[in-house]
């Protein structure tokens, strides 16, 4: 057995979850950001303030509330995988 085989088995330590959080938070700030960003942007340039930073603000939105459901989905089924192999969608009839 190698090292990398002991370390991908083993439960992520505290240190990591939060580093895998943060970055999770991180990345819908960033979304927020560049949405309402280019929104204001496109509101200097085309005269047509408030309406485009609105649609930039909730486009940003929706993307960074699918990426941290992205994200979740995956952690949440790899962490099901190394508890044991269950199902994440629950049992089958």
């Amino acid at each position: 057995m190698h090292y990398t085989d002991l370390v991908a088995s083993s439960k992520p330590t505290t240190a990591q979850m939060l580093g895998q959080l943060s970055a999770i938070g991180m990345s819908f700030v960033l979304a927020l950001a560049i949405g309402f960003g280019g929104g204001f942007w496109l509101d200097l340039r085309l005269g047509s303030k408030p309406w485009l930073s609105f649609l930039g603000f909730f486009l940003g939105l929706t993307a960074g509330v699918l990426n941290v459901y992205r994200v979740m989905r995956i952690w949440t089924a790899s962490s099901a995988h190394t508890a044991g192999g269950a199902d994440p969608q629950g049992p089958t009839p």
